[in-house]
């Protein structure tokens, strides 16, 4: 394998050098990707996925490289032990640079559109149940806890508002706007994929945990003798992190009796399927999540067809 495009070792940390004809295109379409505001979590993951591709390639212009050569490439991950959902990413990326260049008019074929995407398991993932997700919301958090007015708060903004993890650890104390001038209840406006903004509400129980966290929250900076704007902070008084929300929330998880694999997501999820059971509109739901596609929400649909039959069965007269 030519490498051609590698990791260097700076001062203090990796940083990816990009080199040849393919790695200066990847330098420009990560530069385009900047501009355009894209979500630094694709940012990363083009710029990992994309350097792996060019390591891959060697000194081949894109010009020179066809639909076989993105294969082969596809053959590797499955060597090196990749799964259908990695490789399916990777491809992606390939197929947005290839996207780029042809825009931009440095191709006129995008041989990555030849390359089928590996068909992934359609397995839908198990939503707790209103009984379930109240069993943890009404109760006291975890004694394990290390900080249980911050991890109650975390809990309602992800089920009462159906938040993205990234989003919850995105959110100032000034993104909160209180209705009349209290604070039972509000919106908040949340920064989501691509930069887009959105407001959600802010249900009274997760106003009520907010209220009851923040003197806690300040008495923790005080201790500390440090300012910090985000709503979530760690025991060292800086922003929480995404990997830290999803150990917090699988620890409660289990301690209430959950499946191990309940995670931020699975509470947004939750969050979207129990406001379909309800009657909500699916457009009022894809705007709460901040879809961009009504497709992307139409899943919901799926994920509560279990409850649709379960009514059926328990009220229609000629299903007894």
């Amino acid at each position: 394998m030519s490498h051609i495009c590698q990791k260097r070792a700076d001062v203090g940390h990796q940083s990816t050098v990009l080199s040849g004809p393919l790695g200066k295109a990847i330098q420009q379409f990560l530069r385009a990707l900047h501009q355009r505001n894209a979500a630094a979590n694709t940012i990363v993951a083009y710029t990992k996925d994309l350097t792996d591709f060019c390591a891959y390639i060697g000194n081949a212009k894109p010009s020179q490289i066809d639909h076989v050569r993105i294969r082969g490439y596809l053959s590797e991950l499955y060597d090196r032990g990749l799964g259908k959902t990695s490789v399916a990413r990777h491809l992606a990326a390939i197929r947005s640079l290839y996207r780029w260049l042809a825009r931009e008019g440095m191709l006129k074929q995008n041989p990555a559109a030849l390359v089928s995407t590996p068909k992934l398991p359609k397995n839908l993932p198990r939503v707790p149940t209103m009984e379930e997700i109240n069993s943890v919301l009404d109760t006291d958090m975890p004694e394990t806890a290390a900080f249980p007015e911050r991890d109650r708060v975390i809990m309602e903004l992800l089920y009462g508002s159906g938040l993205r993890n990234s989003e919850l650890v995105g959110i100032n104390l000034d993104h909160i706007h209180w209705s009349g001038g209290g604070m039972t209840d509000g919106t908040i406006l949340i920064h989501g994929k691509g930069s887009k903004q959105r407001l959600v509400p802010l249900g009274e129980t997760a106003a009520l945990g907010i209220r009851e966290y923040i003197p806690a929250r300040q008495k923790l900076l005080a201790e500390k003798k440090k300012s910090n704007p985000a709503l979530l902070l760690n025991l060292r008084g800086t922003r929480l992190t995404t990997r830290s929300v999803g150990r917090i929330v699988k620890q409660i998880a289990i301690s209430r009796g959950l499946p191990a694999d309940i995670h931020p997501h699975t509470l947004r999820h939750a969050f979207g399927t129990h406001l379909l059971e309800e009657g909500a509109d699916l457009r009022a739901i894809q705007e709460l999540l901040g879809h961009e596609r009504l497709s992307t929400t139409q899943r919901y649909t799926q994920l509560s067809m279990k409850h649709v039959v379960k009514v059926y069965d328990e009220t229609h007269p000629r299903a007894k």
